[in-house]
């Protein structure tokens, strides 16, 4: 009987203590995670192998979460890929950017674990 891969996620966010704790409960749910540390490294990762979802911080150095989601959004092979922005701002004023920039969710920090798989199920379409 054929099993189905595990749904592939890139966490991209600045502070290796955040990128450990996602990482950490996606591999308890089964997901293939892969992380970068900058804006930069998230676009080379999602050049080099295209991830079914991608948890993107918004406040990084040098190149921004909405920055990361202008690029992506730009480029043919990336711009299907569900972006969920992970972050502390939670105002109408930052939701409506994110929205409009082409985020699909906003997470808010701290991570609640319910409530991050949840949505990985919603946008990936899981059970």
């Amino acid at each position: 009987m054929p099993t189905s891969s595990p749904a592939s996620v890139l966490i991209v966010d600045d502070d290796p203590r955040n990128r450990k704790l996602i990482e950490t409960l996606l591999r308890v749910d089964g997901f293939e995670v892969k992380s970068a540390d900058s804006g930069a490294a998230a676009l080379a990762a999602v050049a080099a192998e295209l991830p079914d979802l991608i948890l993107l911080d918004l406040m990084m150095p040098d190149m921004d979460g909405f920055e990361v989601v202008r690029r992506l959004k730009a480029d043919p092979a990336a711009n299907r890929v569900p972006i969920v922005m992970v972050t502390a701002l939670d105002d109408s004023a930052s939701r409506a950017r994110l929205a409009a920039a082409g985020v699909e969710r906003v997470l808010v920090k701290p991570v609640d674990r319910w409530q991050l798989k949840a949505l990985m199920a919603e946008l990936l379409g899981l059970e």
